[in-house]
């Protein structure tokens, strides 16, 4: 459900009487203006919007302020009605703290989501981080139904008035991806198989100007896919290998993004519990992560060659599935012992990953996937769980993590813990077994990310396991309950703001 809230931007600042603005007969009917922080326990309006308060509320501003005992926190909103135009309308003042991007992506959403329901927002811009903001108010827009149009619709017409043309229309596309983002990942999974994936795919890339191969069963089998196949084959609904590719013109360096795309997971044979299985139709976070990226590359001029790959398969108990102790060929011929059919992702991964390094000859891959429990365990529900093989490249997507409200914390790749996936009937086997001492040596994240280092060879490589801060229980800030579409901005700052080729 792409968000109808469009964004405008106009010259000037919001001062003496309010200013009707119409766009197609509709008044802006919510006045919002900045105030911030001043001293320990108060807050004050900008000077500039003083005067546009001042003729408007038959109070005084400061004194109005003190009643509330506002402080100017980011988010916080004292809110007033006056007449605005013809009408009658709301006014918000609110706090934008200390004007970094992670304050005012909050401010931004929390303006937003006050504002559903009505005809118009119009808004003084802050200070400070205008992308993150205008970030904030398309995220806080978002809202995802199946049925009937919500009791209070998202604000269809926002104008920001002096705020910054470039950095607001930027924020909007970053949020926009990640709008995307979260709608493939809230679909339904009885609308969600993995041909739908790719019919959605086919439709962005048309959009996008992007290159397109899918290959269907018949040529999953044929290239030895088997991580695809096995993960597949308890589902009448076969999977699908979903290529998208970007190539600009005179590009330097190739990413190859490679998305988990389990569109739905029972857990298969080792079937998971009522309450575990709620949340799976989120469990193609990476990939919707993936198609967004993409999705969006040309919008921010990004000069890198980037491929996406899916791999989307949907895990399903029955007298065709696959069962503990089968081993799989993968793409390339290496061979893992499935102990789990619970631990799916890294299946389907470990064959695009092969893939991408046999054929596509990348400078770097990154994969994202919400993979293992562990890492929410570990790192909670707001930060990614970050592995690489090259240094520089985890400090590279950290920065752009934190720049982008989407934390990443880099976790140790262990080599001597790689002993407990061995396997003696296979190359590696898919979930820990006893070490040669006899214990379980534990780090079911770090044991998921050395099986995938087995199919990188020596490429630059980085997993993101995404698994706590894919999904919200709540609305907070720019995050709304389903899947939170984390990772694509990170990673679309990553591939604009730094140079990924060596």
């Amino acid at each position: 459900m792409p968000v109808e809230t469009k964004l405008t931007v106009v010259a000037g600042s919001v001062d003496g009487p309010f200013p009707p603005w119409d766009m197609a007969g509709t008044w802006a009917d919510v006045l919002a203006v900045p105030m911030r922080p001043a001293g320990s326990d108060g807050a004050e309006i900008n000077p500039r919007y003083a005067a546009a308060l001042g003729a408007l509320l038959p109070v005084d501003v400061a004194e109005l302020l003190a009643y509330h005992e506002a402080k100017g926190e980011p988010g916080e909103i004292v809110a007033t009605q006056a007449r605005l135009g013809d009408g009658m309308g709301e006014v918000l003042i609110y706090g934008t703290g200390d004007g970094s991007a992670g304050a005012l992506r909050r401010v931004g959403a929390a303006l937003t989501r006050r504002a559903k329901g009505r005809q118009a927002l119009m808004i003084g811009a802050p200070d400070g981080a205008q992308e993150a903001f205008a970030e904030g108010l398309v995220l806080g827009s978002y809202g995802f139904r199946v049925g009937g149009p919500a009791r209070k619709p998202a604000v269809p017409a926002v104008v920001v008035v002096g705020g910054d043309e470039a950095a607001v229309r930027r924020g909007e596309t970053l949020a926009r991806a990640t709008v995307l983002a979260r709608d493939l990942a809230n679909t339904p999974s009885a609308e969600k198989s993995p041909a739908w994936l790719a019919d959605r795919a086919k439709e962005i890339a048309g959009e996008s100007g992007l290159s397109l191969r899918v290959r269907v069963e018949e040529e999953l089998r044929a290239g030895v896919f088997g991580g695809l196949i096995a993960v597949g084959s308890g589902s009448v609904r076969p999977p699908r290998l979903i290529e998208l590719s970007y190539r600009p013109d005179g590009a330097t360096g190739h990413v190859v993004l490679v998305g988990k795309g389990i569109t739905f997971d029972s857990g298969g044979l080792s079937l998971k519990p009522n309450d575990g299985m709620k949340l799976m139709k989120t469990d193609m976070a990476g990939g919707a992560v993936v198609i967004a990226v993409l999705s969006a590359l040309a919008s921010l001029g990004v000069t890198t060659r980037v491929t996406g790959l899916v791999a989307a398969a949907e895990n399903m108990p029955s007298g065709s599935a696959m069962r503990p102790g089968d081993v799989i060929r993968h793409f390339g011929g290496k061979t893992s012992e499935v102990l789990n059919t619970d631990a799916e992702g890294r299946l389907v991964l470990a064959d695009a990953l092969a893939y991408a390094d046999a054929e596509l000859d990348p400078d770097v891959m990154i994969d994202v996937a919400t993979l293992t429990g562990a890492a929410r365990i570990a790192l909670g529900t707001r930060t990614a769980a970050l592995y690489a093989t090259d240094g520089a490249l985890a400090r590279a997507l950290t920065a752009a993590g934190a720049a982008s409200g989407e934390a990443l914390w880099r976790m140790p790749l262990i080599d001597e813990y790689r002993q407990s996936i061995d396997s003696s009937v296979a190359d590696v086997s898919n979930i820990e077994q006893a070490a040669k001492t006899g214990d379980r040596l534990g780090g079911g994240s770090i044991m998921a990310a050395l099986f995938l280092r087995e199919f990188t060879g020596t490429r630059r490589w980085a997993h993101l396991d995404i698994a706590g801060p894919g999904r919200a229980t709540s609305d907070d800030g720019e995050l709304s309950k389903g899947a939170t579409g984390f990772g694509a901005r990170a990673l679309l700052r990553w591939l604009t703001d730094a140079t990924p080729a060596p």
